[in-house]
């Protein structure tokens, strides 16, 4: 696309954004964009086609917003926590912008989601498996990441259809805090019980190896155990 095109359809879509959080996706008609943008429809159509062709790009330019937000999101020592700042994150953004928001998870038909939803769910598994990494998922990343987008959407869609005086916002925190508790476990012990946690599972490894399978000697294996058990004390 050459720059000419690519200024005019940055311009139709700031215009169709503005409009958009102000009277929603019906306000959004063609001829209602094309005026607020002083161009002709005959242009909007070339770019856009129809209005759902509009409402598509407009949601692509929404996940891009979310998008740059989610990458200020600095990593820290604790990727649980990182979970949790993400959720807020998450919800804030729904709340502040909940005309995007609906075209964005709002979907008007199974299956339709623009391309950038990919990117921002390759988002959240980079912070789950960072989790997983540190062995504090209970989970799969992949099975924990569509629970935890099912939980926040369904929140942020329900804080958004409540009137503003009547919203809530310990709904948020407690769904959060309840599902972010149910996928991941504590952190890692200190060294000494980690050692030991580890001689347990080696001790019950071996247990189950037990037989002409293991490379060692009845008595070799018995002493093994005997070591293994002291340092789990």
């Amino acid at each position: 696309m050459d720059d000419a095109k690519s200024r005019t359809r940055r311009q139709i879509l700031e215009v169709a954004a503005d409009i958009l959080e102000r009277e929603g996706a019906e306000g959004v008609s063609t001829r209602a964009v094309a005026a607020a943008a002083g161009i002709r429809a005959a242009s909007l159509y070339q770019l856009f086609g129809d209005k759902e062709g509009l409402l598509s790009a407009l949601a692509i330019h929404a996940f891009d917003l979310y998008l740059a937000g989610k990458h200020t999101l600095t990593q820290s020592g604790d990727p649980v926590d990182d979970m949790r700042r993400g959720w807020d994150m998450h919800v804030d953004f729904g709340l502040r912008h909940p005309a995007f928001y609906l075209l964005m998870y709002g979907a008007d038909r199974p299956g339709r989601r623009p391309p950038a939803a990919a990117e921002a769910n390759a988002l959240l598994m980079k912070f789950l498996n960072r989790a997983a990494d540190d062995s504090r998922l209970r989970v799969p990343p992949a099975l924990a990441a569509r629970l935890t987008l099912a939980a926040v959407t369904g929140v942020t869609l329900s804080l958004i259809g409540t009137p503003e005086d009547d919203r809530d916002m310990e709904v948020s925190a407690r769904m959060r805090d309840t599902l972010i508790d149910s996928l991941t476990t504590d952190p890692p012990p200190a060294r000494d019980s980690t050692l030991a946690s580890r001689a347990l599972a080696l001790d019950a490894a071996l247990a189950g190896a037990d037989g002409p399978a293991l490379p060692l000697r009845p008595t070799e294996t018995a002493l093994l155990h005997d070591w293994l058990h002291q340092l789990a004390r």
